[in-house]
């Protein structure tokens, strides 16, 4: 696996903590070699900044933003796209949100998908999956 996606509601807006350590595990992969994406299905515009201010703040690679280039998840399509913007195969990515129909649209589409209900769960798959070490 050479790629993290993760969704940006109900998963990276939650609370303080569980964002302070996103940023750190997100940093961590980074500094691994591992690509790294919002993927969100936000409308995009300017209600979007506080997304964008992850990339922008070097936490991610990239933000796809389903309102901008036209498909949503679960849609294969968008997951192409993602794959396309980290310049990595789909099979090489994992996505992780709290919605099991976008999980599942994931794994339709060649992706690895980590079902997101807290970050202490999803933080020992993640870790797992990507031989990532650390307290986060």
């Amino acid at each position: 696996m050479r790629g993290l996606v993760v969704d940006y509601c109900g998963v990276l807006d939650g609370a303080e903590e569980d964002r302070r350590r996103w940023r750190k595990l997100l940093t961590a992969a980074r500094a691994e070699g591992i690509s790294t994406a919002i993927l969100s299905n936000d409308p995009g515009g300017e209600g979007a900044a506080p997304i964008r201010q992850w990339q922008e703040n070097g936490y991610v690679d990239t933000v796809v933003l389903s309102g901008e280039v036209g498909a949503e998840k679960p849609s294969e399509e968008v997951f192409a796209i993602t794959a396309e913007k980290l310049d990595l195969p789909q099979n090489d990515l994992v996505l992780v949100d709290d919605s099991i129909v976008n999980v599942r649209g994931a794994v339709d589409a060649g992706l690895i998908g980590v079902y997101y209900q807290q970050f202490d769960r999803a933080v020992v798959e993640i870790t797992g999956l990507f031989g990532l070490e650390g307290e986060f």
